[in-house]
């Protein structure tokens, strides 16, 4: 795998498609994707259920092969990776789904560390960096808790806790809030962003929860496999 080159974008996208099913059953789901997102950006995916949201996610992600067109993450080109090039750069990323998809039998502490056994860490400073980041996410006290005895929240920041704690370049966020009421989701989302940007990272964030979007740099919509015109700053400068 190519050394990662964070002086270029962290994602780029350009005339990307991507089709499910072959032959007369050949479905294309996404068209002529052009997208760059920044180190250190926060950047939020809208569109109806269908669009292809889920799909560009996973593509980003190394989680399914890129196609058609050209896909950059992290310096690696992914059209035409091989599976081992696929799986190195899943160590530099971070995921955080909507089902937290922690391991029923395993610890909040077990779950966390669970991201770190790709990397070449002793078993104490696995243990360490553990520990530390469930701190982080206000969950020192639960650590040898298991999933069934922690609240959505809670096992959201779990999950947070284990996309952040190797300390990835991007984190991929698949409608992290979905499953949580008002308050816990908006806890949810600012950790998530308190932490990215303490670690410098990018995160990119799908979801339909308005309540949110506020925290992100940027706003995108994709519609019928389409994104629409590179979406909308947050903040704006005031007119001179």
């Amino acid at each position: 795998m190519q050394s990662l080159n964070t002086a270029q974008p962290i994602v780029s996208i350009q005339a990307l498609d991507h089709y499910y099913g072959q032959g007369r059953l050949q479905k294309q789901v996404l068209f002529d994707i052009q997208l760059d997102i920044q180190a250190g950006e926060i950047v939020i995916m809208t569109g109806p259920s269908g669009s292809g949201k889920t799909t560009l996610l996973s593509l980003i992600g190394s989680l399914r092969s890129a196609q058609s067109g050209s896909l950059k993450v992290l310096g690696q080109e992914l059209c035409g990776a091989s599976k081992q090039q696929m799986v190195t750069l899943r160590q530099n990323i971070g995921y955080i789904f909507q089902a937290h998809n922690l391991l029923k039998f395993l610890t909040a502490k077990q779950n966390v560390q669970m991201s770190l056994e790709l990397h070449a860490l002793s078993a104490a400073e696995t243990h360490a960096r553990a520990e530390a980041m469930l701190a982080a996410v206000g969950l020192e006290e639960r650590s040898s808790d298991y999933p069934e005895n922690l609240s959505g929240g809670q096992k959201q920041r779990v999950a947070i806790a284990r996309a952040l704690v190797s300390q990835p370049k991007l984190v991929l966020a698949d409608e992290p809030t979905a499953a949580l009421d008002k308050q816990a989701g908006r806890n949810v989302v600012e950790l998530m962003q308190r932490l990215a940007k303490e670690q410098g990272c990018t995160i990119l964030l799908v979801t339909h929860d308005n309540r949110i979007l506020d925290i992100a740099d940027r706003i995108m919509q994709m519609e019928d496999g389409r994104l629409t015109a590179n979406a909308q700053r947050t903040q704006t400068t005031p007119a001179a």
